[in-house]
């Protein structure tokens, strides 16, 4: 199971790191482009399409490192057993809510083949997806949280830095 943890963290930080590599490439183009008289109109569309992913991926990483809103300083005042049960009850909380919001997503993804970006021309079937991927990735990561917890008895503390690679 940590071999699975550890593909999935080396492939959200590959994805993100595209992601952002494409936001960084878009908006070089859309600073460059005023400085020279007219900046391309699909710049905007882009950055902003972009910014989604680097979100949606980002959101299973920022679980798993902490760095999502935590109410670390109310569960830490209840001792060591009672926190543990408090991080339990979070992933599974997170990770039924994610599953709940599967097929609304899905069906947002769906709305998106009707539908072009005025710019790009672009299907939003692939801008919409991203909310879906978002919730994937995060119940992923809830659910491996959930596993550490159950199956090998951690605390359920976010992962250190150290852990990523």
């Amino acid at each position: 199971m940590k071999n699975v943890e550890l593909w999935l963290v080396r492939l959200c930080r590959f994805a993100i790191g595209v992601s952002f590599a494409l936001l960084i490439v878009v908006v070089l183009t859309q600073v460059l482009g005023r400085i020279y008289g007219s900046s391309p109109i699909w710049t905007e569309e882009l950055t902003r399409f972009s910014l989604l992913y680097v979100a949606a991926i980002g959101a299973g990483l920022a679980l798993r490192s902490g760095d999502l809103v935590n109410v670390d300083i109310f569960c830490e005042a209840f001792g060591e057993t009672w926190s543990t049960r408090m991080r339990l009850l979070s992933a599974v909380l997170t990770a039924g809510m994610c599953a709940m919001l599967f097929i609304p997503a899905w069906r947002y993804v769906e709305i998106g083949a009707l539908q072009t970006s005025p710019a790009m021309g672009l299907q939003m079937t692939f801008v919409h997806f991203s909310v879906f991927a978002l919730l994937v990735i995060l119940f992923l990561f809830a659910v491996l949280r959930i596993i550490a917890m159950v199956v090998r008895k951690e605390d359920g503390r976010p992962a250190s830095f150290q852990d990523y690679t």
